[in-house]
């Protein structure tokens, strides 16, 4: 998601590499729980371009929504979709001719979007259904930021979510050391970074969620097989912007399609757009 001139991956990577040495005040311990939001208004995208298990801060809480019932159209395109996104691993092992398939599902289902005021209730105001609250997971993206994490030579993305609790939204991807999923059978090893954000509506845009960042942390998870717990989260909270407003600024993305169990967006900069699908907690 988009912060003026700073992308989720740049924001991850002043902590991996240690690029930006910000004064000793600004490191802290973050809480190990967000609640987050998140949703955008609807934009035209071009062709072109069960186990039960102990309840954690990342299970999914929210009310089942309630919108109008998904359109038989969108099934089977969603169908396709996933089969596409499963396929070339979520983008970043996609062909050309892969992504203009995409592209035309997405563009397709932009225009069976059944609920048309996505961005209902994300400033954590409403007192009914919030249709963008709870656990969503990412299949698929174009955003060059969230892409070039698959570049990186050391460690690679695993799960990737956004998980919305109203006015909070937090994006959370965990990595893996590289040499893990070429090797399955070393010992596991997961860090989670997290970048935290609060959302608002935008005044007579039903569709955007306007953004501001707040912070971003890195949590060892698993270590050599063992849980990390003990060992302490590195955090940075950014600075307060002058006239950076999550209801007007130019942090935002766009919801193009939004069902129970599917979301698509697009954000604004530095672009491309995100295909993620509901499930019910983030646990690593």
């Amino acid at each position: 998601m988009p912060l003026p001139r700073i992308s989720l991956f740049g924001a991850c990577c002043l902590l991996l590499v240690g690029t930006v040495a910000p004064s000793a005040d600004a490191f802290q311990h973050v809480p190990s729980s967000f609640a987050i939001p998140t949703s955008r208004p609807i934009t035209r995208l071009h062709s072109d371009a069960a186990d039960d298990y102990a309840p954690s801060d990342c299970d999914d809480h929210s009310e089942t929504l309630s919108a109008t019932p998904t359109p038989p159209e969108a099934e089977a395109l969603k169908s396709q979709l996933l089969n596409l996104c499963a396929s070339y691993d979520r983008g970043y092992g996609s062909t050309p001719s892969a992504r203009r398939r995409v592209d035309d599902i997405v563009a397709e289902l932009t225009d069976l979007n059944p609920i048309m005021d996505g961005a209902r209730g994300i400033d954590g105001t409403a007192t009914g259904d919030v249709p963008l609250e709870g656990i969503w997971r990412m299949v698929w993206t174009t955003a060059v930021d969230v892409l070039n994490l698959g570049a990186n030579p050391v460690l690679a993305p695993a799960a990737i979510y956004q998980k919305i609790d109203p006015p909070m939204a937090v994006n959370i991807i965990d990595l893996v050391p590289r040499i893990q999923s070429l090797l399955p059978g070393l010992p596991p090893n997961v860090l989670r970074a997290e970048v935290t954000t609060t959302a608002y509506s935008r005044v007579n845009m039903p569709g955007r969620v306007g953004l501001v960042f707040n912070s971003v942390k890195l949590q060892p998870v698993e270590v050599m097989g063992m849980e990390a717990d003990a060992l302490p989260p590195v955090g940075i909270n950014f600075p307060k912007i002058p006239g950076a407003d999550g209801s007007s600024g130019p942090g935002y993305f766009d919801i193009l399609y939004l069902d129970a169990d599917t979301l698509i967006y697009k954000q604004n900069d530095p672009g491309g757009y995100f295909v993620l699908t509901k499930v019910d907690d983030c646990d690593p």
